[in-house]
């Protein structure tokens, strides 16, 4: 069965980031994030695409764009929306909705799964992670880790299914 998976990593505000970037440096959750995309597809919006200065190894790159002549930096699949994006997603395949805030927003409906990295922090920004509707989703699981010296927050993991 397909599987349509957010992963994102977002404050106690919900906040996940600021001028195109993280507010965070959380080294232990990139580890995380490539080790479960690693091999899938991933989703983005044509924002996120440009805050990455090279593909990411092993993954198919899907960006969503309204600029019918956008040109991107990378070999990419490009999309003018997200239903066009899940139509290159197979009906056995795992995919993985990597942002920005508002395809997360276009992709709560589909999602399958949300793999949630929840910083311990309330911080600035101008892009935010959609409310999670506890009538929607079950939280199966819950790993949290504290701050130390490469990590400057503390943050739990937290893993969604949808009911």
């Amino acid at each position: 069965m397909k599987q349509l998976i957010m992963i994102a990593a977002a404050a106690e505000n919900n906040a996940l980031g600021i001028d195109n970037d993280l507010p965070w440096h959380l080294p232990d959750d990139f580890k995380r994030f490539k080790q479960l995309t690693s091999g899938h597809k991933i989703i983005m919006g044509r924002k996120t695409l440009e805050s990455f200065p090279k593909a990411l190894p092993n993954r198919e790159h899907i960006a969503i764009t309204r600029d019918l002549n956008y040109q991107p930096i990378f070999p990419c699949q490009i999309v003018h929306s997200l239903e066009g994006a899940l139509e290159l997603v197979g009906p056995e395949e795992t995919a993985f909705i990597i942002g920005g805030g508002e395809i997360y927003r276009q992709a709560m409906d589909f999602a399958t799964h949300i793999e949630l990295t929840r910083v311990h922090a309330e911080l600035n920004a101008d892009t935010f992670f959609p409310e999670i509707d506890e009538t929607q989703w079950d939280l199966v699981k819950e790993e949290f880790h504290p701050a130390d010296e490469r990590h400057k927050h503390s943050y739990t993991y937290l893993t969604y299914i949808r009911k």
